[in-house]
């Protein structure tokens, strides 16, 4: 007879099993359970991993969304000024205009001194230094590129081999800025301006027009942050000193004054007698010409720009000339500028060691007279182009030996022509 609950008669394993021994067992089955791992709900090392992916992926969207916002900022900075009380309805000075052939016309800044890596040794047109010659551009790098016939007044390099901006001529339609690349392609960035000037830095343009003083930002090919202010009277930019710019207060009179678009509007202050300012030297004071002396008489001064341009020194000797023309070297230790005689007519350059303000300035006979813009070189080299059209070259070591400087003409200046020389963006 089979038993009801199908069991064997005889149990696999005894069921007498002595309260030690059981609680021996139960003991080594919760040692095995808790040294055996379970596994973990959250792996931290994939928690991790994404908490990083999501970080990037915030990051990134982020960038993507101020870099938007930045261009439509830039993008609504592009707009057309049109004239102002009297002037006609048309726009008289554009910002971002289409990429054109035609020219445009440039005032009598301060001119800049320069200092560039790729102006101490001489290129195919026998000059350290970029020349426009008619409607030609000739670059030390062996170019020629043409300009469409625009007549130019004055350029200057752009930082990092962007290409040269290119003032125009004056005209009965204003004055142009363009920039020229290094391809030869032309962007028309201001039109019918009545006065432009460009930082030394290549970095900042002012204008005026109507009347307002205007500043902008160059960035690439697009003028941004435009900031105006009113005019005082015949008031035009004629330079940049520091992050202020430089305002002549009436072509015709003495007078400066500095304008800081981030502190208000054009203060005069002890400008108002400076007769001309040719540059700034590197502890950004400017070196300019004021009355001075018994009797008085045009003498060299450095101006305070913290102070609105007052007198901190001032050092006579040197006969000069008040025509504006002249530049200071980069490294702040050389002027250029003409002399004159009684009649106050220039009668050639001056070199002067402006390391010698402390006493009698130093000054030793240079060249011809020059006219337009001065380039300075690394090498401590200065070119300009005289009243005759002719390329001048000034080298300091040898003015300082007594020598005179190299007057050469430029081939393919027409009669009565005159090439424009070309300065370099400052660092």
């Amino acid at each position: 007879m089979v038993p009801a609950d199908n069991r064997t008669a005889t149990p696999g394993r005894p069921v007498d099993v002595p309260r030690d021994e059981l609680e021996r067992a139960v003991r080594e089955t919760l040692s095995r359970q808790v040294a055996t791992p379970r596994p973990l709900a959250v792996d931290p090392a994939g928690v991790a991993i994404h908490r990083a992916a999501r970080t990037r992926r915030r990051r990134t969207l982020t960038g993507l969304a101020l870099a938007g916002a930045a261009t439509v900022l830039v993008t609504g900075t592009m707009v057309q000024i049109g004239a102002g009380g009297g002037h006609p309805t048309t726009p008289t000075v554009v910002l971002g205009h289409p990429r054109e052939t035609t020219a445009g016309p440039a005032p009598d800044p301060v001119t800049t001194s320069s200092a560039g890596p790729a102006r101490s040794v001489p290129g195919r047109n026998g000059t350290a230094v970029d020349l426009i010659v008619g409607d030609t551009l000739r670059t030390t790098r062996d170019t020629d590129i043409s300009l469409t016939s625009n007549a130019v007044d004055r350029a200057q390099r752009v930082p990092d081999q962007g290409g040269w901006l290119m003032v125009g001529v004056p005209t009965t339609a204003g004055r142009t800025l363009a920039l020229v690349g290094p391809n030869g392609s032309r962007q028309t960035l201001l039109a019918g301006a009545e006065a432009i000037v460009v930082a030394g830095t290549g970095r900042e343009v002012a204008w005026r027009d109507g009347g307002r003083i205007t500043v902008a930002g160059l960035v690439g090919e697009r003028l941004v942050a435009v900031t105006s202010t009113p005019a005082p009277g015949p008031a035009v930019p004629v330079g940049f000193v520091g992050d202020a710019v430089l305002v002549r207060l009436d072509p015709a009179r003495p007078g400066y004054a500095l304008w800081r678009p981030s502190v208000g509007g054009i203060s005069a202050g002890a400008g108002r007698d400076v007769l001309a300012v040719h540059g700034t030297l590197p502890d950004g004071r400017a070196v300019g010409l004021v009355t001075a002396g018994t009797p008085g008489r045009p003498c060299l001064a450095l101006l305070d720009p913290a102070r609105n341009l007052a007198v901190s020194r001032t050092a006579c000797g040197p006969t000069v000339a008040v025509d504006g023309a002249g530049a200071v070297s980069a490294d702040g230790r050389w002027l250029l500028v003409n002399g004159r005689t009684g009649s106050s007519k220039a009668t050639g350059a001056l070199l002067i060691d402006l390391a010698t303000l402390a006493g009698t300035p130093v000054a030793r006979a240079a060249g011809p007279a020059l006219t337009g813009a001065v380039a300075w070189t690394p090498a401590r080299t200065a070119w300009y182009v005289d009243g005759q059209g002719s390329l001048v070259t000034v080298r300091t070591d040898r003015v300082l030996a007594g020598e005179q400087a190299d007057t050469n003409g430029v081939p393919g200046v027409e009669p009565g022509g005159r090439p424009v020389v070309v300065t370099d963006a400052l660092s």
